[in-house]
């Protein structure tokens, strides 16, 4: 339901360009330079994978607290026509779990808050999308700020929705499966 990230900006501190000789480097060898990171701040994108359509809404934050929670589950129900049930996968962050956020659910009937067990945040579709952003955007990204990291997360959702697809879990191995024995699931040892 949400990831945290730090906009940083690289600053060179190798040697080469700044005018000082270094040693002939062997055949076949890349050159390594070294490189420091300012920190300019954090920033939380909340998002809501859309299982069927496979399209992403997302919005940004400076903080993860309840009641930007909140406004993110508001953003989700407006976005969606009214009397649709939706049903949200969270994770068991306090913020998650605030009087505001049970308020909010006592106003939405149509909305169902269900919540990952402990280290189990794999279930949920939306951490496999998380996994791509992070791959495609943050990974070897420079973001010159938060608003410049905000802008660069939020030009990748338009793109990314343009060709959305459902997510498709898969067994490779049909002997990994987990199948009823005796009324109780089991793996095959």
């Amino acid at each position: 339901m949400r990831l945290s990230f730090a906009s940083t900006k690289e600053r060179h501190s190798g040697s080469g360009p700044t005018g000082s000789r270094v040693a002939a480097l062997p055949p076949g060898r890349a050159e390594r330079h070294g490189f420091e990171y300012y920190r300019h701040g954090t920033l939380s994108l909340y998002a809501a994978l859309n299982t069927k359509t496979g399209q992403v809404l997302g919005q940004t934050a400076p903080r993860h607290t309840s009641a930007e929670f909140v406004a993110f589950l508001e953003q989700i129900v407006a976005s969606l026509p009214k009397g649709q049930q939706i049903h949200i996968i969270a994770d068991n962050l306090s913020a998650h779990r605030t009087s505001r956020v049970w308020q909010f659910i006592d106003r939405h009937r149509d909305v169902r808050i269900h919540f990952t067990p402990t280290y189990c945040s794999w279930l949920n579709q939306v951490e496999i999308w998380f996994s791509k952003i992070q791959r495609d955007v943050i990974a070897r990204g420079i973001f010159r700020s938060v608003k410049d990291l905000a802008k660069k997360l939020m030009t990748y959702i338009r793109h990314y929705n343009i060709k959305a697809k459902p997510f498709k879990w898969t067994y490779r191995s049909a002997e990994r499966r987990i199948n009823p024995v005796s009324g109780l699931n089991a793996t095959p040892h």
